[in-house]
């Protein structure tokens, strides 16, 4: 695509170069530039992308995109600067691929809780109806069969754009995207067309970003006043009253719940050992639903995702199919074979409250103790620790500390703030620094009817270590650690 083309319509500060020149590809990151690349330099929090326009120009990048007044000296080379290059990355990366989310029906999911597994049973609802939809989010790009791996859980503007894109050639129709509040914020999703915008919930998380709650709600408000077609909201959460509040956007709302006056909404709800039975109720009638997936928090996921299949009109019948067609999400929940008399539960549940919803669910039907493994995150919000140490004490019957990503923390400092809410409450617990000891500790000591819980990994198949990034799938090792152990 010519230069010009790419920034006919931009607010540029100056240009030095020829602008009749063809970019063959748009790059943030100077390892990846290859010949006839424009080069965008973002100053992030730790790497400024400024210093490395040299490294860029030798791998063959035409075109310079700057924020700074840096020295430009090369004849051979286009120079833009611009006000910021954030908003740069966003603008030239959806006009280099024609537009994507213009092409596409964008549904943005914001929430604390539940963002992935609802865009797995939309995913599910709408494949149903015949409706190809991809995902963008915390496992990853999901579609047409293709898996790609992102390090966010809303990837950068450069990505976002590039992954919509192949998702047109793919003949996707629909995309469900989990939208962070980091995504809103750091302006990830700019020039993102988002028909639908869906509030899961809001509860303590990201506060070493954000520092309040009320800064972390109104991030998430930014959403809901970009939407073009329709806002779902979950009308039983504080926050998304407020949501139904202080949204200046003018499209239609529409609000779900439990037992509430909402235009969708479950009653009769049922949880057991086998999932979730409730009545869907919504304007165009009721119908029975029979989840495969655990927990009351799920009918919340399942009556959102519902909710963006009937505002494309999807019929009630092709909806339960869809919907309980759903076995299981990776990490979410998800009971590991091992073929014992007792069970292994993985979930990603990394906050007091997602905490909170796995174990009162387990409660419903524990026959034996309940033993949860769990840290929490180094380099991240650290009040949030005590609460959630005060939540597994109440539910377990053997709280195991121990490590879940201490990134540049020392591990034993993270579990020591921990240890303060266990502490309080006087719950049961050891501490085992190293987690794949942890695990195996709790198999070892597993009785029939008890339930392990491995919390806070989920669908993540490693850990970090300061820098480094260590192969580490929990399911592969509670399988390694059962063999070895021959029983």
């Amino acid at each position: 695509m010519k230069l010009e083309t790419i920034v006919e319509n931009s607010q540029i500060i100056t240009i030095l170069g020829n602008r009749d020149i063809e970019i063959t590809g748009i790059e943030n990151d100077s390892r990846k530039v290859s010949r006839g690349n424009m080069f965008i330099a973002i100053k992030g929090f730790t790497v400024d992308g400024h210093d490395y326009i040299d490294s860029a120009i030798d791998k063959g990048a035409i075109c310079i995109v700057v924020s700074k007044d840096i020295p430009l000296e090369r004849d051979d080379i286009t120079f833009i600067r611009v006000d910021d290059t954030i908003d740069a990355l966003s603008e030239y990366s959806s006009i280099f691929y024609g537009e994507p989310s213009r092409r596409l029906q964008v549904m943005g999911i914001t929430g604390t809780n539940g963002k992935t597994s609802i865009t797995y049973m939309i995913q599910g609802i709408f494949e149903e109806a015949s409706r190809h939809t991809g995902i963008i989010g915390t496992m990853g790009s999901n579609f047409a069969g293709k898996v790609l791996d992102n390090r966010n859980t809303t990837p950068n503007s450069l990505i976002i754009q590039r992954q919509l894109n192949e998702m047109l050639d793919a003949g996707m129709e629909f995309c469900a995207m989990e939208v962070s509040s980091h995504a809103l914020e750091l302006r990830r999703v700019r020039d993102v067309d988002f028909q639908v915008g869906i509030f899961t919930n809001l509860t303590e998380e990201h506060l070493d970003f954000h520092r309040t709650m009320e800064d972390y709600y109104n991030s998430k408000l930014k959403l809901f006043n970009r939407t073009k077609a329709y806002n779902i909201v979950n009308g039983d959460d504080i926050y998304g009253r407020r949501i139904l509040q202080e949204v200046g956007n003018e499209v239609p709302m529409l609000t779900y719940g439990i037992d509430g006056d909402y235009d969708v909404y479950a009653t009769d709800v049922d949880c057991h050992i086998a999932g979730v039975d409730f009545t869907l109720n919504t304007r165009k009638g009721s119908i029975p639903i029979e989840l495969k997936l655990l927990g009351r928090f799920n009918v919340y996921n399942a009556l959102a995702a519902i909710s963006c299949g009937m505002v494309y009109d999807i019929d009630l019948p092709t909806i339960k199919r869809g919907i309980e067609g759903i076995a299981n999400i990776k990490g979410r929940f998800e009971i590991v074979p091992i073929d014992r008399d007792y069970s292994v539960i993985i979930d990603y549940a990394h906050t007091p409250d997602g905490l909170e919803e796995i174990l009162s669910t387990i409660d419903q039907f524990a026959e034996g103790r309940k033993i949860v493994v769990f840290g929490a995150g180094g380099n991240r919000d650290r009040t949030k620790r005590p609460i959630m140490g005060e939540t597994v004490a109440r539910h377990a019957d053997l709280a195991i500390v121990t490590s879940d990503n201490p990134r540049f923390e020392d591990p034993k400092a993270i579990i020591e703030d921990i240890l303060v809410g266990i502490r309080k409450i006087g719950g049961d617990h050891v501490v085992i620094v190293d987690r794949r000891k942890a695990i195996e500790y709790a198999l070892s000591i597993a009785m029939p009817d008890d339930i392990i819980v491995l919390a806070g990994k989920g669908h993540e198949t490693y850990t970090i270590m300061e820098d480094r990034v260590i192969d580490f799938d929990e399911r592969q090792i509670v399988l390694d650690i059962l063999g070895d152990m021959h029983i």
